[in-house]
C-alpha cells in the first residue's frame, strides 16, 4: 500500500547523530518544520550501500541548503553503525558521514513505512520525501542490488518545493529553472506550444 499522502508514522528508535553520538529516542517527528529525505538501506559493511552512504554525504549541504535533513535507516544496531562510522571509506566504512543513521534492529520502521523485505528481514532501498507539515510526497523502493540517484531524490526535493512555492505542477523530466505549467487543460496546451 502506498504511503504517500499519509503523515510519516510516529515511530521512535535509537539512532547515530553526527557520526559518534547516541540517541536513544530518536524519530522522524522531531523534524517536523523540515523537509525530511529518508532512506533505507539493506545493511551496514555490504557493497551497494557504503556508495549510497556517501554519496548523501556528498551532496549533505545542498540538501541542508533547501532546507531537508537526510536520515538513513537499516535494520542494524547503533554498535555497527558505530563500528561502521570508524572503518575508513578505502575499507569499505562509512567514515564522515554525519547525518542520522537509524538502528531499526526491532524493524519497527521499516514494517510503518512498508519497507521490509520480510522474508529476508532487511529493509529494501526505499527513500521517502517528506514535507515541512510531515507529509510523504514521494516514495520510491529499489530491489537490493539497485543503487538509488542522490540527484534524483534532490531534483524531487526541488519539484516539491516550486510547487508548494507557485502552485504549478512539473511534468516529466522537469528541473529547477525549467518550463512548468498549470494543472489545467489550458496549462497543458500552453506547455505544449512551441518555444
Amino acid at each position: 500500500m502506498s504511503q504517500v499522502g499519509k503523515r510519516v508514522p510516529d515511530v521512535r528508535g535509537a539512532a547515530v547523530i553526527n557520526g559518534k553520538e547516541i540517541k536513544h529516542d530518536f524519530g522522524l517527528n522531531d523534524l517536523k518544520g523540515n523537509y525530511v529525505l529518508l532512506f533505507f538501506y539493506p545493511l551496514d559493511f555490504t557493497f551497494v550501500c557504503p556508495t549510497e552512504l556517501h554519496a548523501f554525504q556528498d551532496k549533505l549541504s545542498e540538501f541542508e541548503n533547501k532546507g531537508c535533513k537526510v536520515v538513513g535507516c537499516s535494520i542494524d544496531s547503533v554498535h555497527s553503525h558505530l563500528a561502521w562510522l570508524e572503518t575508513p571509506i578505502q575499507r569499505g566504512g562509512i567514515q564522515g558521514v554525519t547525518y542520522p543513521i537509524i538502528s531499526d534492529i526491532n524493524k519497527e520502521f521499516g514494517r510503518a513505512f512498508d519497507a521490509l523485505k520480510e522474508d529476508a528481514g532487511i529493509s529494501y532501498r526505499a527513500t521517502f520525501l517528506i514535507d515541512k507539515e510531515g507529509v510523504i510526497r514521494h516514495v520510491s523502493i529499489n530491489d537490493l542490488s539497485l543503487g538509488r540517484n542522490v540527484d534524483e531524490c534532490l531534483r524531487l526535493l526541488d519539484a516539491l518545493q516550486f510547487v508548494e512555492a507557485h502552485g504549478e505542477v512539473c511534468p516529466a523530466g522537469w528541473q529547477k529553472g525549467k518550463k512548468s505549467m498549470k494543472p489545467t487543460q489550458m496549462g497543458l496546451s500552453e506547455y505544449f506550444k512551441a518555444p
